[in-house]
């Protein structure tokens, strides 16, 4: 056999000899894998029976309901806006002197007329003691010429006198005495005051701010509308307002006047509402979200904010049903919101009226849990007789 040939033959057979090995190589792994599969899925599979079980095992979770109920409420125009006060002024003095007195401390309440400083006047108590004195001779004057007069014992001419002399220095001694007047400043009207901004033997100027004063109830609140919202606001219609201060409630009050105009640079209505303070929660300045309320209502499912919970796929309830054993499970709903008031929110799409939804604690649930529900209503009512018969 030439050279060439056996070596052909020599290589042929080395090709074929590794062609079968990768062949049992890839057998072997494809046999192992299969093998391994079957060895894990069966483990799995038996864990997830015994996590059935155990989850079967566990007590039911007791957990507060709520039952889906339809509410009237009346549709609103969303603002924001800012509270401001009925009347506020920063206090100051017409005239300026020594601060010999104060007569408040920073964030009383006080009342039309109250003294709040005093400013050192005792030059100006003794100029209106002058001035006084000259008015009472002038009148002493005035009136001995009275009757001497009809008896022509003093000419016409020294009786007009004798009375200028009077007029003129009793309007000397008023004038002497509002500007003693000036140097006790009082408050202007009702209202709480401020931070004191002044101190007792300071010299203030004239125009010096002494404290902010205000009327806190009631209270405004001026927003905005859009000019296509023209129709939906009015004077006297209700409107709500939400702070950030008490997210979790609502103060209500009604519109004062809407601004004749419309603002051009951006298409808006200026609206200002009136609404009660009598607690003083609202102060002037806080940002407010107000709901201009339509004259008309509609019904709506409702639910407390604290049955939802909300992920990056929405928000979404947990329903108490039944499964097909008959257990009382939680089942996870995605729901879609609307308008919210308050703690309470609307339910657009999801649920049905009579659903029973978990009210609280959802971050302990998972979906298809057992659980043992109890109705919110009927437990805060148990609570509220419990207090009553132990205060009783």
């Amino acid at each position: 056999m030439p050279y060439g040939v056996a070596v052909m033959v020599i290589v042929d057979a080395s090709r074929e000899h590794a062609m079968k090995t990768t062949i049992r190589l890839v057998i072997v792994i494809i046999v192992l894998t299969v093998a391994l599969g079957s060895i894990f899925g069966w483990k799995y599979l038996k864990m997830q029976e015994m996590g059935e079980k155990n989850a079967q095992a566990q007590p039911p979770t007791s957990v507060e309901s709520v039952t889906i109920e339809p509410q009237s409420w009346r549709p609103g125009l969303s603002s924001v806006g800012s509270l401001r006060a009925i009347n506020g002024v920063a206090v100051a003095n017409e005239v300026a002197g020594v601060v010999s007195e104060v007569a408040f401390e920073s964030g009383q309440r006080v009342s039309k007329g109250d003294v709040l400083i005093r400013l050192e006047d005792s030059v100006d108590q003794a100029a209106l003691a002058a001035l006084e004195a000259q008015a009472q001779l002038a009148n002493e004057t005035y009136q001995r010429y009275s009757n001497l007069l009809p008896r022509n014992a003093v000419s016409q001419s020294q009786f007009d006198e004798a009375r200028a002399n009077y007029q003129a220095a009793r309007a000397d001694a008023e004038q002497q005495r509002a500007q003693l007047n000036k140097k006790t400043i009082r408050a202007p009207f009702d209202g709480v005051v401020g931070l004191r901004q002044v101190d007792l033997g300071e010299y203030i100027a004239v125009g010096t701010p002494i404290v902010d004063l205000n009327m806190l109830d009631p209270i405004h609140v001026d927003y905005s509308v859009p000019e296509r919202a023209l129709e939906q606001v009015a004077a006297g219609r209700s409107i709500e307002i939400t702070v950030a201060a008490y997210p979790d409630r609502v103060f209500e009050g009604e519109i004062l006047a809407i601004a004749p105009s419309v603002n051009q640079s951006s298409r808006t209505l200026n609206v200002r509402a009136k609404l009660d303070n009598a607690d003083g929660a609202l102060h002037p300045g806080m940002f407010a979200e107000v709901n201009t309320l339509s004259a008309d209502t509609r019904e709506v499912l409702t639910l407390p904010r604290t049955a939802l919970s909300f992920n990056t796929y929405g928000d979404f309830v947990f329903r108490i049903v039944e499964n097909d054993q008959g257990q009382t499970i939680a089942s996870r709903q995605q729901v879609t919101t609307g308008s919210t008031r308050g703690d309470v929110i609307e339910i657009v799409d999801g649920l049905s009226e009579g659903d029973q939804v978990v009210a609280t604690g959802l971050l302990r649930l998972r979906d298809g849990q057992p659980v043992k529900a109890v109705d919110m209503n009927a437990s805060e009512s148990q609570a509220t007789n419990a207090d009553e018969e132990a205060q009783g």
